[in-house]
Order: C-alpha cells, then structure tokens, then sequence
C-alpha cells in the first residue's frame, strides 16, 4: 500500500528502514499513469514502506531533495537517499530498480 504523507509524516515515517517515496501531483498524467504501477510494486515488496508526496502541498520537502520533475521517486535506506528514479516506469524495470538501490 501507498500511504499518502506530508513534509512532517515524511520525518517520521520515510526516514526509518526502507523507503520508496514517489513524489507526484494530481494535475500530472505521468504520475497517474505510475500510481497503480507503484501499488503493484509495494504489495510485492511488502519490507519496504512506500510513500507518496504531492509536490504541491510539500514544495519545501521537494525542494530540499532536489527534485525538479514529477513524477519523481525517491528510493531511502535508513534515511539516507539511495537514488531519485524520474518518469513512468514499467513495474518490472522499477522493481528491478528499487532492489538493486537497497
């Protein structure tokens, strides 16, 4: 599952273990077309915790991780960031991407 947070979940939750945080907004067809891709990939992935952030409800937080186009997904390990992963992705190809970060 795919639990929606904001800049202040985001240090709580996304910075402990594993996390996949996909940063998107609603106005963006890329990131409509990856969410149900995301959801897929999270119920296989079940020791890892995804996260999703609107940009435009968080800039400060997109900002501070650089990230400058959405869909944008940010792969953290023990709250250290592994990779920024941009665009849709097949769900194989970001399976495969996310594994190999963590």
């Amino acid at each position: 599952m795919v639990k929606k947070i904001n800049s202040e979940e985001f240090k709580n939750e996304a910075m402990k273990g594993c996390a996949v945080v996909d940063f998107s907004a609603v106005w963006c067809g890329p990131c409509k077309m990856l969410a149900p891709v995301l959801e897929e990939v999270s119920e296989e992935m079940g020791e890892v915790n995804f996260y999703n952030v609107d940009v435009d409800e968080n800039q400060n937080l997109a900002a501070e991780y650089g990230i400058m186009n959405i869909p944008a997904i940010l792969v953290l390990k023990d709250g250290v960031k592994q990779d920024i992963l941009v665009g849709f992705k097949p769900k194989e190809t970001l399976e495969s991407e996310i594994k190999a970060l963590l």
